[in-house]
C-alpha cells in the first residue's frame, strides 16, 4: 500500500471514530494555533577590507580576521569554459585539472607532499567563466601554499604523461555522466536556451573534443588568458593587511603581465518555444526542464528577480514543490533556479517524475511559469522567500574562505563590494509590487524551452493529450550538446 493510500486509511478511521465519540463534535479545528514568527534578524557588521592593485596588474584583497590561527586565499583567472576554442569544448577543464599536476621544477608528488606537509586543504578548478586555485592553512604554513599556488599559475608543466592520464580520468568521467539523464537534461537545456554563445557548451567537453586536445591547445590557452592582469587574488585571515600584500607581492610580484584575447561572441538567441525529448528507451523516470533566457548577474532587477524564482521553485517558498510533491506526490522533488552570469543568465525550473505522470507534470510546471506571471505573489510567499534569502546570507561570510569568495565574486563581476553591507535591507525593500513587474518584464510562458529525458514511448501520447506539440525526439545515441541541432552529424 502506497504512503498515500495509507493517509486516506488513516484518515478515515479518525473521521470515524470522531463520529462515533461524544467529544466529537466539540474537536476543534487543527491547526489551533499559527507558527512561531521568524526570530528577529541579528545586525552583521562587514569586515573591513583593503584592495590595491600591483605593478603588473594583479588585483589583491585583503580582509584581516584574527578570531583563528589560519589563513585562507583564493586567486582566480578570469577565463573558463566560456574561453574554451569553439571546436575543442573542455580545454578550460583540463588546463585548471593540470595545474597541480607539475611544474617545470616540481613533479606532482613533491606539489602532493608540500600540500600535505602544510596540513591544510587545496584545490584547483575552473568554472563557465573562471579557472581558481585556493587553500586554507594554519598561519605559520600559509608561505609555503602561497608560494606553491604562485608556481603553479605560471609555471605548469603539462607533462605528456600526466596529459594522458587526465585525459584518461575525463574520458571515463563522461562516459558514466552522459548516461545520467540528468546531466543529459542539463546539456541540451544549456544549448537550447544560449545558442551558440559560449554558455551553451559543455564545459567538460564531449568524449571527441577530449581526445582531440592537445598539449599545444593547452599551452595556448594558458598562454593567452593566465595573466596576472586578468586575475584576482584575495587573502583573509590573521594576517595584517601589510603582511598579506608583502606575501602577494614577494609571490606574484615578478609575474609577467600581457595583454589577453578579446573575443567577439554571438548573442545568445531570443527565447523560442521548443520542446525536445532525449529517447532514453527503458528508462522508468523522466528528467524535466523548463525555462529561458534570463539576465546577467549585475542587472538592476536582480535581487527582485531571484525573490520571482525563488516563490517559484526555492527556499522559503517553492510553489513547484508544494503542487507537485506535497499536493500531489508526483516527484521526490521539484526546484527553480536562476543563473546570471556576466554576459547572460537563465531560468530553469526542473524535476522527474515517473514515466506514466510526465504529461502531467509538465503541464503543472509550465502553469506555475504563467501563475507567477499573471497573478499577484502572496505577501506570505514573499516573505517567507525574504526570511530565507536574508536570513541565511550571514552563514555565507562566516569562515575566511567564505569572505573571500564573497568579495571576489563582485569583484569578478565589476559589484561595488559594498553592496555585501546592504544585502540584506535590498533583500527586505522587494514588494510584491516589484515581483509582479519583474514577472511581467521578463518572464515568457510562450516562449518556454522545454527538455524531456526518458522512455519516449511511454510518454509521448501524454504531451500530445496535454497540448504539447511540434516535439522533436531525438534518440540518446545521437545527441550531441555541441550541435545546432543537438544531433551527431549525419543523424
Amino acid at each position: 500500500m502506497t504512503r498515500r493510500r495509507w493517509g486516506v486509511v488513516l484518515a478515515a478511521c479518525v473521521t470515524a471514530c470522531l463520529a462515533s465519540s461524544p467529544m466529537g463534535a466539540q474537536t476543534p479545528q487543527w491547526p489551533a494555533e499559527r507558527p512561531p514568527s521568524a526570530i528577529p534578524m541579528r545586525p552583521i557588521a562587514f569586515p573591513a577590507y583593503q584592495l590595491k592593485t600591483l605593478a603588473n596588474g594583479l588585483q589583491v584583497l585583503v580582509i584581516p580576521r584574527h578570531e583563528e590561527p589560519s589563513v585562507s586565499f583564493r586567486l582566480i583567472i578570469k577565463a573558463g569554459a566560456a574561453e574554451d576554442p569553439p571546436d575543442k569544448p573542455g580545454v578550460a577543464g583540463f588546463v585548471a585539472a593540470l595545474l597541480a599536476q607539475g611544474t617545470t621544477t616540481r613533479s606532482s608528488e613533491t606539489i602532493a607532499d608540500t600540500i600535505e606537509s602544510a596540513g591544510g586543504v587545496f584545490g584547483v578548478g575552473s568554472t563557465t567563466e573562471l579557472s581558481y586555485v585556493n587553500a586554507g592553512v594554519v598561519k605559520d604554513r600559509f608561505a609555503p601554499l602561497i608560494d606553491l599556488a604562485s608556481d603553479l599559475v605560471q609555471h605548469p608543466a603539462f607533462a605528456p604523461q600526466e596529459i594522458a592520464r587526465q585525459r584518461e580520468q575525463a574520458l571515463s568521467s563522461l562516459t558514466v555522466s552522459h548516461d545520467e539523464a540528468g546531466v543529459v537534461a542539463d546539456l541540451a537545456f544549456d544549448r537550447l536556451v544560449f545558442g551558440a554563445h559560449p554558455y551553451g557548451r559543455p564545459g567538460n567537453g564531449t568524449p571527441e573534443s577530449v581526445r582531440s586536445i592537445t598539449r599545444t591547445d593547452l599551452v595556448a590557452f594558458h598562454a593567452a588568458w593566465f595573466a596576472p592582469n586578468n586575475a584576482i587574488l584575495a587573502i583573509v585571515g590573521d594576517l595584517s593587511a601589510d603582511e598579506a600584500f608583502a606575501a602577494a607581492e614577494r609571490g606574484f610580484g615578478t609575474w609577467a603581465k600581457h595583454d589577453v584575447p578579446r573575443i567577439a561572441t554571438p548573442d545568445p538567441p531570443d527565447p523560442a518555444p521548443r520542446i525536445v525529448v532525449i529517447d532514453k528507451p527503458g528508462a522508468v523516470q523522466t528528467e524535466i526542464r523548463v525555462g529561458h533566457l534570463g539576465v546577467p548577474r549585475t542587472h538592476v532587477d536582480y535581487v527582485a528577480l531571484n525573490l520571482a524564482i525563488r516563490i517559484l521553485g526555492g527556499e522559503g517558498a517553492n510553489r513547484l514543490f508544494n503542487d507537485l510533491r506535497t499536493d500531489r506526490a508526483l516527484t521526490y522533488g521539484a526546484s527553480a533556479d536562476m543563473q546570471a552570469l556576466k554576459l547572460s543568465g537563465d531560468f530553469v525550473a526542473q524535476t522527474s517524475t515517473r514515466s506514466e505522470a510526465t504529461g502531467e507534470t509538465l503541464r503543472l510546471v509550465v502553469d506555475e511559469f504563467q501563475r507567477l506571471q499573471r497573478d499577484p505573489v502572496d505577501a506570505r510567499e514573499l516573505s517567507g522567500a525574504q526570511d530565507y534569502l536574508a536570513g541565511s546570507f550571514p552563514l555565507t561570510i562566516e569562515t575566511p574562505s567564505q569572505i573571500a569568495l564573497q568579495v571576489l565574486n563582485r569583484l569578478f563581476y565589476g559589484i561595488d563590494v559594498k553592496e555585501l553591507e546592504t544585502f540584506r535591507a535590498t533583500v527586505e525593500a522587494v514588494t510584491v509590487a516589484d515581483i509582479s513587474r519583474v514577472t511581467r518584464q521578463f518572464l515568457m510562458p510562450n516562449r518556454l524551452s522545454i527538455v524531456l529525458v526518458g522512455d519516449a514511448s511511454k510518454f509521448l501520447q501524454q504531451l500530445t493529450a496535454q497540448h504539447f506539440t511540434e516535439v522533436e525526439v531525438i534518440p540518446l545515441d545521437q545527441f550531441d550538446a555541441t550541435s545546432a541541432t543537438l544531433r551527431r552529424a549525419g543523424k
